[in-house]
């Protein structure tokens, strides 16, 4: 390693040392902030967006190559606004203290839970929806009292420095400040001693993560991704479970962490839900300007890559749309049938418009096939037979669920939103985001019986030890 990369290595970490204490400083001056402190700032997130919505929508287009700007309002501006509204209506009781049961042998003790903020919040934002996925954990966070430090995506480079420029415009530093910057960048912020880290990425970037806050014994949030499984059940309609993926694997292009990643149906159904799958895709996503492109070259060529290694190995392509209707698009959205079990289609996350069909013969063996693989970020399941969903839902894990839809389970604040094992750890949404930003204090308030000293705290049972003691254990069983 250069010597004058080591220095620069150096002078960064120090500055960014520096950053963080002042930041820790400003929090420490004001640890609880009032009500009326938190929904400023969350207001302030608000006006920021809808005084800019315009530019955003031309910075991230300028991003994808292609992004319709009804896509970027309706998954980026509304999630924003959707947090604000719903964090104005319900942060004045998400922040009262929460009176709890205390047992007969405390007399009239009283115990409560206070939610404590806990201090700077770093929070590590991916490429595909920069906005959403930067402001929405930040609400949660400035509504629990903390202060923000954002490092955005590098592959959104546009998108992250419009960001960062409107985020120093609206905000005080020490209130909610931004960083940018490459691997080197994110890797030193990582190792930064927040009071909680959140990351949206990749499962690989995801341990990297972990790993760096070990170190400082910081708590983290991670919103990874995986292989996101649709189960069509004998009793679905297909026509409509069609459509509904198809806009579920079709928005931004396919690059959303909990997009459908493959399909498993019935045998006899496959070439139905096909044409299905083509008449929806043509309905929704003929026009080449409303489906989004790859981020970058790196991207397009991984859907590539992903479609030659399913061929290799045997796979039918079958594409989704007219040709010539899509011939300006980099990449056509394809359906893959056949599939080999050791085609990596399968087992990578695929991130794009690409979507695998794999047969099975019932709903036992579609719940073998997603339980003998990584627990995924979502699940999607369609059809009318009740038992069936059931024994899915009981059988399967997974970080969320949307039955006869796909994606929506995300926009509901009131549901957490989170994965399970490989699919990430902690939650974030509406009244979970506040909870995973906030220290839950437990407290009690020790009092004797009726203001008395009887059965008041620890007296009965201290030391010297006689009959009077063993009398109470034996009351307590």
């Amino acid at each position: 390693m250069p010597y004058s990369y080591i220095c620069q290595l150096l002078k960064t970490m120090n500055r960014f040392t520096i950053q963080l204490d002042e930041i820790k400083a400003a929090y420490a001056a004001e640890l609880n902030p009032t009500l009326e402190v938190r929904l400023e700032r969350i207001g302030r997130i608000e006006k920021m967006i809808r005084a800019n919505e315009e530019k955003i929508c031309k910075v991230l287009e300028a991003d994808f190559g292609v992004r319709h700007p009804i896509e970027t309002q309706l998954a980026e501006f509304q999630m924003v606004y959707q947090a604000c509204k719903y964090t104005r209506k319900h942060l004045n009781d998400w922040i009262k203290p929460v009176q709890v049961e205390t047992p007969a042998f405390m007399g009239s003790s009283q115990a409560w839970i206070e939610n404590q903020s806990i201090g700077v919040v770093g929070i590590m934002s991916p490429w595909n929806y920069p906005i959403q996925l930067a402001l929405v954990p930040t609400i949660a966070a400035l509504a629990a009292g903390n202060r923000v430090w954002l490092k955005p995506s590098d592959r959104c480079s546009r998108t992250s420095g419009f960001l960062a420029s409107l985020i120093q415009e609206y905000f005080h530093p020490s209130e909610f400040c931004v960083t940018t910057g490459g691997a080197d960048v994110a890797e030193q912020f990582a190792v930064l001693p927040f009071n909680h880290l959140l990351f949206t990425g990749s499962e690989a970037i995801g341990k990297k993560v972990m790993r760096a806050a070990a170190d400082n014994l910081t708590p983290v949030t991670l919103e990874l991704g995986g292989k996101t499984p649709v189960i069509i059940d004998s009793t679905a309609k297909l026509s409509e479970a069609a459509a509904a993926i198809i806009y579920g694997k079709l928005l931004n292009g396919g690059q959303t962490c909990i997009a459908p990643d493959y399909v498993l149906i019935a045998q006899g159904n496959q070439d139905a839900f096909i044409q299905e799958l083509q008449a929806a895709a043509q309905l929704q996503f003929s026009n080449p300007e409303e489906l989004t492109g790859p981020i970058d070259d790196a991207q397009l060529q991984h859907w590539q890559s992903l479609v030659s290694d399913a061929v290799d190995r045997g796979a039918k392509v079958i594409p989704l749309l007219n040709n010539s209707t899509a011939s300006s698009r980099r990449f056509e959205p394809v359906v893959l049938t056949d599939v080999s079990p050791q085609a990596r289609v399968l087992h990578e996350e695929i991130f794009g418009p690409i979507l695998p069909i794999v047969t099975i013969t019932d709903t036992a063996a579609a719940i073998a096939y997603v339980n003998n693989r990584p627990n995924p970020l979502a699940l999607y399941w369609f059809g009318k037979d009740k038992k069936s969903m059931q024994r899915v839902l009981e059988e399967t894990h997974s970080g969320g669920v949307t039955i006869n839809e796909t994606l929506l389970h995300a926009a509901v604040e009131s549901l957490p939103f989170g994965g399970i094992g490989a699919s990430g750890m902690g939650a974030y949404n509406g009244k979970t985001g506040f909870d995973t930003f906030s220290h839950q204090k437990p407290i009690l308030e020790v009092r004797g019986l009726l203001g008395t000293n009887l059965l008041m705290g620890t007296k009965s049972v201290r030391p010297p030890y006689g009959k009077q003691t063993e009398r109470l254990i034996r009351r307590l069983k």
